[in-house]
């Protein structure tokens, strides 16, 4: 039996990292049909119930590394894992795991990640470091590619794939639908989503999404709807917002599966968002997106679709907001070319999974010779 373990920033509730850690899975599974697949998780228990899969809490070192000496294989799994922005605790924390690995003599591979930014130098040469001795590097964007030439990255193979949840199918919108309904909200009318998280205690970017909010209200009857990502701070960094509008909105305050987040964003005429699985869930349900960027992966993303930003979370104004709003909104869906980057890009991130099924067979046969 081959025996897998992942590591990443899991079990916190976080829609885009679940989202990638069931896309993986699924991939995984149906490409090594009967993998043992153990997951490193801040809520083992979740874990288990969710993607029903074995779990060790990302604290339990000794549980770990009994999992690894295990393994055929360890996957640092997807998101922006390695980045010292939002902490650089945790980018050690992630080296740590791969190091664990690489004691142990077993291949690691980076699946779909994001690389960076990494500012400290001290980081950069810790990263450098392992990852040179790494099996197989796979990244979402030419940017990551780009970072790890810089960082002095040259031994391993590096593909440049997509993220993991781009090979997810869409799903039944009725879910979402049915979600809504439990709100007040029937399928009458124009709905604009909303998916923003708070970000180093700026505001002023609130103020502009509620001033184009209310606009959207008045002049079309817009419903607006703030689904959370990551529950319960989005629902908090929501609340906030809708606070400063003097229109109504409607804020879900529920933690959602990936399937209901993805049914949610199908039932979106337009999502506007500065989270970046919540442009791609909208994406994969051919809902055309307003995207604010507050970091690479947004710009990475929005550039691969072939789309553009419509500000950063420093630049955006209301009116820009409702001029991109409005001209999505006639044009009545994404974009054709859009659209045939988002099959693209699909093929790509499948790809990920036959990287990790060639590491695993050249492991097995160097282990076997």
């Amino acid at each position: 039996m081959t025996n897998i373990v992942i590591s990443g920033y899991y079990g916190f509730a976080n829609a885009g990292d679940e989202a990638m850690l069931a896309a993986l899975l699924g991939s995984l599974e149906d490409l090594i049909p009967g993998a043992s697949i153990t997951v490193i998780s801040g809520h083992p228990d979740m874990t288990r119930e969710n993607h029903h899969v074995e779990a060790v809490h990302r604290l339990n070192f000794p549980g770990i590394a009994r999992a690894i000496c295990r393994a055929d294989l360890l996957i640092s799994g997807g998101g922006s894992l390695l980045q010292d922005v939002t902490s650089a605790r945790s980018l050690y924390y992630y080296l740590l795991i791969m190091r664990m690995a690489l004691f142990f003599h077993k291949p690691v591979m980076l699946y779909a990640q994001g690389i960076g930014p990494i500012r400290r130098p001290k980081a950069r040469k810790a990263v450098r470091n392992v990852l040179q001795k790494v099996t197989m590097i796979g990244v979402r964007d030419s940017e990551s590619r780009q970072e790890l030439q810089r960082l002095g990255v040259t031994d391993p193979p590096i593909h440049v794939t997509a993220d993991a949840v781009l090979s997810m199918p869409p799903v039944d919108k009725k879910i979402g639908f049915y979600l809504l309904k439990k709100h007040g909200i029937n399928g009458v009318g124009t709905r604009i989503g909303i998916a923003i998280r708070n970000w180093q205690h700026m505001t002023r970017y609130k103020d502009e999404i509620a001033k184009a909010a209310d606009e959207l209200v008045r002049t079309m009857g817009a419903r607006i709807i703030f689904i959370p990502m990551q529950y319960p701070a989005d629902a908090e960094a929501a609340s906030d917002v809708a606070a400063r509008m003097k229109e109504p909105a409607t804020v879900l305050k529920e933690a959602y599966n990936t399937v209901e987040f993805m049914a949610l964003m199908g039932c979106m005429d337009v999502v506007i968002a500065n989270r970046l699985h919540a442009l791609i869930f909208a994406s994969i349900m051919q809902v055309p997106v307003t995207a604010i960027s507050y970091d690479p992966k947004i710009d990475g993303f929005i550039s691969l679709i072939g789309d553009t930003l419509c500000g950063t979370m420093e630049t955006v104004t209301a009116r820009t907001l409702v001029t991109d709003v409005t001209a999505r909104l006639k044009a009545g869906g994404i974009m054709p070319e859009v659209r045939a980057r988002m099959n693209h890009l699909r093929r790509q991130s499948m790809r990920n999974a036959y990287l990790a099924l060639r590491v695993i067979e050249e492991h097995t046969a160097a282990r076997k010779g």
